[in-house]
Formats: C-alpha cells, structure tokens, sequence
C-alpha cells in the first residue's frame, strides 16, 4: 500500500479510501466487517462515512456499523483514520442539520457514541452551510478540538470560493482550517478544476474524490450491462448519454490491458492534489482488485488520450475560458 499527507497535514492515510455509503443498505454487517479486516490486511488505514448513511434519518446506520467493528477490538480502532461527517438531516426538529454550532456539538457527540469512539480522526462539513457564518462553524470545531473529540476538518462539495473564504477565516483565529475537501470527481465529472483543485493546491488540502467511477459508467459497465445494478434504468439511461465515450474508453483499456475501473482510479491518482480517491467495494474481490490502480503509471500519452475522450474544463480558471 501507498501513503501520502493529507494535504499540509502531518497525517498519514492510504492512497485508497474504504467508502462505507453500501454498509447496512447494500452489504450486510456480516461482510461489512469483513471487507473492513480485508482492508486493513491489504494496508487500506483511511476509512469514510457519515451520519446519515445508511439511509433511515436519526439512526447512523452506517457509524454504527463501523463502532460494532471497532469494538471488536484487536487494533481495529487504532489502525483506522476514521473520517466522518455531518450536514444533513437527522431529525425533523430545528437544529438537526446543518452547520450550526448547536448542531456541530450535537452531531459530534451522537457520531462519538454510534462509533463507539472518544475521537474523530478528520470531521467533514459534509457540503456548505450559506447561512452560518464560518466564524461560527469554526468556534464550535475549536471547542470539540480542545475537549480532545476531533483531530482535524474537513469539507466536501464546497466550492473554490467557499475554500477560499473558510480557509482565511480560520486564520484569522488563527485556527488550522481546512486540511481536505472531498469532490464530486471522476474522468466525466471535471468541473472541480475549474477553481476547487486549484483552491485545495494553494492552500494545501488533500482531495479526496466520491464517485471515481461515475456511478459505475467508468467500471467496465459495457461488460456487466446483462448483470447486477449495471442493468439498472438509472444506469442504462447514463450510459445512453455518454455510450460514444465509455465504448471510445473500454476499448483504450483493452489497448493497455487493464481494467476500466482500475485506469479510472489510477488517473484520478496521478491529478494534482488529490490524496486519494473513495472506493466502495461491495465485495472482498473488489476490494482486492482495485489495488491494481496503485501500479499502474499513466505516462503523458495515455493522460493525453484520456483528455481526449473525456475533455476537462480546459485548465484552471481563468484560462478555461479566458486568458
């Protein structure tokens, strides 16, 4: 396995992040708990979830999921970076969504108790609050760093800007800010290099990115089409809309004799800022294979061939679109 910082920080995670979204609804505890010990033998360190997976409001399915393993014991918690987050809805009262102070302490001690943990490795906005001021957000993570609850913050799907504003609020406290931005990204999912990979660059956030396969579009899906969610009207209808690209892909990955999941995490892997993308294997085998993606070495050429079949944004901004 891999390492890298995350970001400016002195943390050490793997290059692959367990995603752990399928625990409870799609994969059962029983071989939740078993890709987790597979993860481990295989070096994975880095695992993310969130409050409201598993998909029943107020419940953590998910954390809890993850807290039943950790006290299983055995070195499970200390081997794992634990990354969490909140944002959404836990309840139907006010003050359980949201980046509220209120609700940042509330959400905290409820994640705490779910994952059976006294702290958080890296607690994640899990997407930007308009209506609470960063002074606010960034007080109340003071506090639950202080009382020993998180180590390090972290956002997802924040813009650039959101970045950019969160990052010199915190250093007006002075606080730490920011050390990782989780994006939407993937070979068909590029917008993020317009402004928000810049951001992270500059001010030394490792990106972590969801969805590497664009829902499965980049995993081979030709191949499946007749089999398990491939065959899903959600899928085929994707598929529909990008058919020319992902036959144009598949057929460079015969080319190069890999796996088109695996070349979609290895470009991922050679983007600039990016610690290292999510993957969520809903089996053992899966978990395995993607390991390849840490051997494989995009040289110029096939970076230029990928550009081609799927065009990114054209650079950072402002030359994307201007000079």
């Amino acid at each position: 396995m891999d390492y890298a910082h995350l970001g400016r920080a002195g943390l050490s995670v793997s290059r692959l992040c367990l995603g752990t979204m399928n625990f409870g609804p799609e994969t059962s505890e029983e071989d939740s708990f078993a890709i987790m010990d597979k993860a481990h033998d295989l070096g994975i360190n880095f695992f993310d979830t969130a409050n409201v997976y598993g998909w029943k409001k107020g419940e953590g399915v998910t954390e809890q999921i993850v807290g039943r393993w950790f006290a299983k014991g055995g070195g499970r918690r200390e081997k794992t970076v634990i990354a969490t987050k909140l944002y959404g809805s836990m309840g139907d009262w006010p003050n359980e969504t949201h980046l509220s102070a209120l609700n940042i302490r509330r959400a905290c001690d409820a994640s705490l108790k779910r994952l059976q943990t006294d702290y958080i490795d890296l607690y994640q906005m899990h997407h930007v609050d308009r209506s609470t001021p960063f002074d606010e957000i960034w007080e109340a993570m003071e506090v639950l760093r202080q009382q020993g609850k998180i180590i390090y913050a972290g956002s997802s799907n924040f813009a650039g800007w959101h970045i950019a504003k969160a990052q010199e609020a915190a250093a007006r406290r002075p606080f730490s800010g920011l050390v990782s931005e989780q994006s939407h990204y993937n070979l068909l999912v590029r917008e993020v290099e317009l402004e928000v990979l810049p951001a992270c660059e500059d001010y030394g956030l490792g990106v972590i990115p969801w969805s590497p396969l664009a829902g499965g579009l980049l995993g081979g899906v030709l191949r499946k089409i007749d089999k398990g969610r491939s065959a899903s009207e959600r899928m085929l209808t994707e598929l529909e809309k990008h058919r020319d690209k992902v036959e144009r892909y598949e057929a460079f990955c015969d080319e190069l004799g890999e796996d088109p999941a695996n070349v979609a995490l290895a470009w991922l892997l050679a983007q600039k800022a990016v610690t290292g993308p999510i993957i969520g294997p809903r089996t053992i085998g899966q978990l395995e294979g993607s390991l390849r993606a840490l051997e494989i070495e995009l040289d110029e050429k096939a970076l230029a061939r990928l550009d081609e079949i799927f065009p990114g944004p054209g650079g950072p901004a402002p030359e994307a679109y201007a000079w």
